[in-house]
């Protein structure tokens, strides 16, 4: 990992309206994302990484233009987060990509502890050096304090945004791989949309590769 000598800023919402979610999913390792909950201030690096291209991908909850209440969220403009309860169980945290009525997203898999790791480790109730801690989307959000509550949020707000840090990454330190749990979606399960830092212990369901 390379660090830039810039000062940390918010990413502006030109960012998260490019066009291309394969490049956003790509870029956005090595960014940090924050919360704040009851004046808690909580974040970690993003380190892994799965792209959903709208309408025409297959493992999209809009593929095909579906648009249902909960889906409507994904049709707004770039920069604005998109959270669903999977499962019943874990709440996943996304971020809208593009522009209006292009609904494209990156589901943020994986972060490394940052900032506020004593109200992360309270809330997952792990020491923020045991992987598992931020290690997968529903571990992630949990360590961040994103529920439902956070569904629909300006990324431009003061409860929870992303902001580059300067850290970066070679490409050969970079994997992409297919995505996690998308078998219904056939031949678009193997395309290589998930991206995670190599040798980073937080991150989830490491392949061989």
């Amino acid at each position: 990992m390379k660090k830039n000598p810039s000062i940390p800023f918010k990413l502006p919402y030109s960012y998260y309206q490019n066009p291309d979610v394969l490049f956003l999913a790509k870029d956005l390792l090595g960014k940090v994302l924050f919360t704040q909950v009851d004046g808690k201030i909580t974040a970690g690096i993003i380190v892994e990484t799965e792209a959903y291209m709208g309408i025409a991908d297959k493992a999209s909850h809009a593929y095909g233009g579906r648009r249902t209440a909960r889906t409507e969220t994904l049709y707004q403009h770039g920069g604005i987060s998109y959270v669903y309860l999977c499962y019943g169980i874990h709440y996943l945290f996304n971020i809208v990509t593009a522009c209006e009525g292009e609904p494209h997203a990156v589901l943020i898999r994986a972060v490394e502890p940052f900032k506020g790791i004593d109200a992360i480790e309270s809330r997952r109730d792990l020491n923020a050096g045991n992987s598992r801690i931020t290690s997968g989307p529903g571990s992630t959000a949990k360590a961040l304090g994103i529920d439902s509550g956070f569904n629909k949020k300006e990324l431009a707000g003061d409860e929870i945004w992303v902001e580059d840090h300067g850290f970066r990454y070679d490409d050969d330190q970079i994997a992409a791989v297919p995505r996690v749990g998308v078998e219904y979606a056939g031949d678009h399960a193997l395309l290589p949309w998930r991206f995670f830092i190599k040798n980073n212990k937080y991150v989830s369901r490491i392949p061989k590769i």
